[in-house]
């Protein structure tokens, strides 16, 4: 007899409700939950998607071993003995930071995985920390902490209640929503539009979301911050700094009067390639909108001045006004409280071995990752853990990654596919599935343009003899701890034995939600928010509308936002110099794009998101193809500083002139991946010409689009 499952979509950030109808071993739909408060019934074809990774007949779903070309089924008893030995043994030959970890972008999207994670860290005890956050997000968390004081305090577009959108390299047409989670975001920008408010997208590429829209600008790739400068320039030159409320709370607003004199609008028009007068009109709408907001992405996190753009955005709509009010940015609060003392951060502790950049959070640059494995000396990276992630195509110059994975001592993998990274692994410790497990958004949560709560239980029960995220690192921790040496006391042992569901993710979460803004503790007659009352609710708890917080919820000792923290303002004269740097006029530059069918690479092993028309092409504008005696579907050499690719040409004015674009997540040719439908569409890696030196200096992150390259025939 067929059966109903309501639970929410963990593929990407949005968090849409899905129903799921089934029987005790097969799904028979899938579809949008129409009754979930937060997403209203969309879908997106990523949630279509999702039985395909549980039905996969390449997800592994035991441990296995590599022998030579091949791999060996093992039990989990000898993988976790063979992975926790080995690890130690090279950390007491080669010391603590001789091991790597890389944690993948799926791991926030589990919150058992999220919960006992740190738990290996701290076993491990290592330096070397990375994470996809260095190459996606991390100009966000790198601003958020020196303005706010915390590194996870990002202020959401009340999307739902603004008059005036202002978005920068963004697509959430495509993405539903990075940093901002709002399901089905198409429809809240029509209803924005419906109720007289206007919308603005900056963007190299006319993009998905430039249909919603009611103007487009082209703009020089990498060039953001000096449109914001212009901005800034003419509303405080016009007077029109309105800090509302935050007027008490907010300090170094005088540091903008002086250095705003160092840029000519002249200048600033003719590098960003946005007329003044246009500029001028933005601004002026801007600041005169009842409530407006500016939000910035991944076209403006993933470039050389990634950190102050970011920053930039956030003095934009903190000096217009907008900033904790309604319609304009504001903070979330989501049920269980991520946003603690503890969870502040932290910067420049120590650096990294060779090329000296400095930690954020305790991780390292990405970027930096195959140079701590290729060269030698103390410190040097001989064993590399990966979970959830495929950093040889996510991260820059995945070519030197891959050669730096192969000439490691050992390597285990947390993952359930042999993909272009695992297949160097040793050992893959392969988890649940996302049907497999239960499910609650720790951390998107915190994204939200609305407050909510959605609890899902497991739709199948998990086959026999297999691990949960949870479990793994649990397991490898506590092995790890044992041959260290480190001995648990008699109370937490006993506590184990006579109360083992208290290290349960469901008994942690229970209690985080008690405790939460929204809980009543443990008291029963309370009637407070908890796991119990979430599973009587299978489509979600809507906990209302963002709401102001200042002061309350800042993190900065005097409970002051920072608006000019002195690293940020020693970071203009290198943009300030970048004025002068010009393009040779046989150079392209390139950016990437989101495509609403893919998020990670392993959605590639989904026929029904891969099939149609090749979406792994090389967008050019007309132009560039008629200069360069191209024509549409031509197979072309993209070459980069670090490397070259063969692609199709897709010929398209959407793309600005001198601008090409690829998709990431593609180059699934490589040998040794066992990945049946990602292979027959192979596409090709666009980091292959991402540069590992190409930074944002400021705070590390990999600055994947703006990359110089030539396309020749």
């Amino acid at each position: 007899m067929p059966k109903t499952h309501f639970r929410t979509c963990p593929l990407c950030e949005a968090m849409c409700g899905l129903k799921i109808n089934h029987t005790k071993d097969e799904i028979i739909s899938i579809k949008g939950d129409a009754a979930d408060p937060f997403s209203n019934g969309h879908i997106c074809p990523k949630g279509y998607a999702l039985q395909d990774i549980h039905f996969d007949k390449d997800r592994l779903t035991h441990p296995v071993m590599r022998e030579g070309a091949n791999w060996r089924i093992i039990s989990w008893e000898t993988a976790f003995s063979t992975v926790a030995r080995k690890l130690v043994a090279i950390q007491k030959e080669h010391g603590d930071n001789s091991v790597g970890i890389y944690w993948g972008n799926p791991t926030v999207h589990n919150y058992g995985g999220v919960l006992k994670s740190s738990a290996l860290k701290k076993a491990l005890n290592t330096r070397n920390n990375y994470s996809a956050t260095s190459v996606d997000q991390l100009p966000h968390q790198f601003v958020n902490f020196f303005i706010y004081g915390h590194n996870l305090l990002f202020p959401i577009p009340d999307i739902d209640k603004t008059d005036y959108f202002l978005m920068l390299g963004a697509n959430p047409a495509a993405s539903n929503g990075s940093l901002m989670s709002a399901g089905d975001f198409s429809r809240r920008m029509k209803k924005l539009r419906q109720r007289g408010g206007t919308i603005i997208l900056i963007d190299p590429r006319r993009n998905e979301t430039a249909r919603l829209v009611d103007r487009h600008y082209f703009i020089h790739p990498a060039t953001d911050a000096f449109f914001l400068i212009g901005l800034l320039k003419l509303i405080i030159e016009k007077e029109k700094i309105n800090l509302a409320q935050a007027e008490k709370y907010v300090k170094g607003l005088e540091f903008f009067h002086a250095i705003l004199d160092d840029f000519g609008f002249e200048e600033l028009a003719k590098i960003t390639g946005i007329p003044f007068e246009e500029m001028e009109q933005i601004a002026d709408d801007f600041a005169s909108a009842p409530a407006a907001a500016c939000y910035g992405r991944m076209g403006v996190s993933t470039q050389e001045f990634g950190a102050l753009t970011q920053w930039l955005i956030h003095v934009l709509n903190i000096i217009s006004g907008n900033f904790d009010q309604p319609g304009g940015v504001m903070f979330n609060q989501p049920a269980v409280e991520v946003v603690r003392k503890n969870t502040a951060g932290h910067y420049n502790r120590y650096q990294s071995r060779v090329r000296k950049r400095a930690e954020f959070c305790g991780e390292f640059p990405s970027a930096t990752m195959a140079e701590e494995m290729l060269t030698e000396g103390p410190g040097q990276i001989k064993a590399f853990i990966t979970n959830a992630g495929n950093p040889v195509l996510s991260t820059p110059n995945g070519s030197q990654l891959e050669k730096a994975l192969t000439q490691l001592e050992f390597m285990v993998a947390i993952d359930f596919y042999i993909n272009e990274t695992t297949a160097n692994a040793n050992i893959i410790l392969p988890p649940h599935g996302p049907l497999e497990h239960d499910h609650y958004d720790l951390v998107f949560n915190l994204f939200a343009v609305r407050n909510r709560a959605h609890y899902s239980k497991p739709l199948f029960k998990p086959a026999k003899n297999t691990r949960s995220d949870f479990q793994i690192f649990s397991d490898l921790a506590t092995r790890i701890n044992k041959l260290k040496g480190r001995k648990s006391g008699i109370f937490k042992k006993t506590m184990r034995v006579v109360f083992p569901f208290l290290e349960s993710p469901q008994f942690m979460l229970d209690v985080a939600l008690r405790t939460g803004p929204y809980g009543a503790g443990f008291n029963p007659f309370a009637g407070g928010l908890s796991l119990r009352k979430l599973k009587k609710h299978p489509h979600g708890i809507d906990l209302g509308p963002l709401q102001p917080c200042m002061p309350n919820r800042l993190f900065t000792e005097d409970k002051k936002i920072n608006l000019a923290p002195e690293i940020l303002r020693n970071d203009l004269p290198r943009l300030k110099k970048r004025i002068e740097k010009s393009v040779t006029k046989d150079e392209l530059v390139l950016i990437g794009r989101r495509d609403l069918r893919s998020n990670n690479s392993w959605m590639h092993n989904s026929l029904r998101l891969v099939k149609g028309k090749n979406r792994c092409t090389l967008l050019m504008h007309p132009e560039d193809a008629a200069k360069r005696q191209i024509e549409d579907g031509q197979i072309v050499r993209v070459i980069s500083r670090i490397g070259e690719i063969n692609v199709a040409v897709q010929i398209s004015d959407e793309m600005m002139v001198g601008v090409v674009c690829l998709p990431h997540g593609w180059g699934h040719d490589r040998a040794g991946i066992e990945l049946a439908v990602a292979k027959q569409h192979s596409g090709v890696s666009v980091n292959n010409l991402t540069d590992d030196h190409y930074l944002d200096e400021l705070s590390g992150n990999a600055a994947v689009n703006g990359v110089p390259v030539k396309v020749l025939i």
